[in-house]
């Protein structure tokens, strides 16, 4: 009996393939791991192929998976354009989005490119700034809506979902134990520069600030450089540094909450659209 290539099946391989661990796949088609590896097991029995090497660090494709990686796309983007073409959903203009860098390093790629599938039309202009410069930006109108960051507790029922907030450093850097601890920190009046000084100073620990930037990739270098600790939320560490807990002396830090901010109270059908596509594809931790 023959078996058929089923669209879920594909969006959740395509998504272990483009993320490369197992987590981070589950988090974007909204399943859990056990649940992502049965379904990488029936695709693997459709085609008679192993398609994924599993390792310690994460998964990679094999020869088979390659090939398949590439028809899938296909397969996705004509599936996805036939049902927004048949659902009359297609949608034209330009879209202005903005989020900080940490959620444009994991988010955007899948985001951007399932909505660019499902609307062609569109032309998305898209820009990274801690969360304050992204509501002053909504205030002047500068961006249509914005991925943003509030405090874990007052999100309530508009948290699209919680990022926990982490400290980083170097594996084996010698700054982790300085007295008073050298910080890396984002834009001061940002969530993640504020609730790490809160936590040390309730801790009675001793800092300094020995960096301050909205930069992602500068707060990501100091801590590589091992002359810093800094924070940042755990799907953006890299695989290289080092997340520190209580066992190294350092304080618990607490959630933020991921939400979505509108620069108008009547958004339009394309802002209203991307806002719908974003909710759907960025489910509660």
């Amino acid at each position: 009996m023959s078996q058929s290539l089923d669209i879920d099946l594909l969006r959740s391989f395509v998504a272990i393939a483009e993320t490369g661990v197992l987590g981070q796949a589950a988090l974007r088609v909204g399943r859990t791991q056990s649940a992502l590896s049965m379904q990488m097991r029936k695709l693997e029995g459709i085609v008679a192929q192993p398609l994924l090497h599993r390792t310690g660090r994460g998964v990679s494709l094999t020869a088979t998976g390659e090939r398949l990686l590439v028809r899938a796309g296909e397969l996705l983007r004509r599936h996805d354009e036939a049902l927004a073409e048949l659902r009359g959903q297609q949608l034209s203009g330009v879209l202005r989005f903005s989020c900080p860098d940490d959620y444009a390093v994991v988010f955007l790629p899948f985001l951007l490119q399932g909505f660019a599938s499902l609307h062609p039309g569109v032309q998305l202009e898209v820009m990274c700034a801690p969360t304050p410069r992204l509501h002053e930006l909504l205030a002047r109108h500068a961006v249509d809506l914005a991925l943003v960051s509030v405090a874990g507790d007052s999100a309530g029922a508009d948290a699209i979902r919680h990022e926990p907030l982490v400290w980083v450093a170097r594996r084996g850097s010698t700054a982790v134990a300085l007295d008073p601890l050298p910080l890396a920190l984002g834009a001061p009046d940002a969530l993640d520069h504020q609730l790490p000084r809160r936590a040390l100073e309730a801790a009675g620990r001793a800092y300094r600030l020995a960096y301050a930037s909205s930069s992602l990739s500068g707060l990501v270098g100091m801590a590589r450089s091992g002359l810093a600790v800094t924070v940042l939320t755990r799907t953006a560490v890299p695989e290289d540094l080092q997340i520190l807990g209580a066992d190294d002396g350092f304080p618990e830090l607490p959630s933020v909450g991921v939400t979505l901010a509108l620069a108008r109270e009547a958004p339009t059908a394309l802002t209203a659209a991307f806002a719908a596509h974003v909710r759907k594809f960025l489910p509660l931790a």
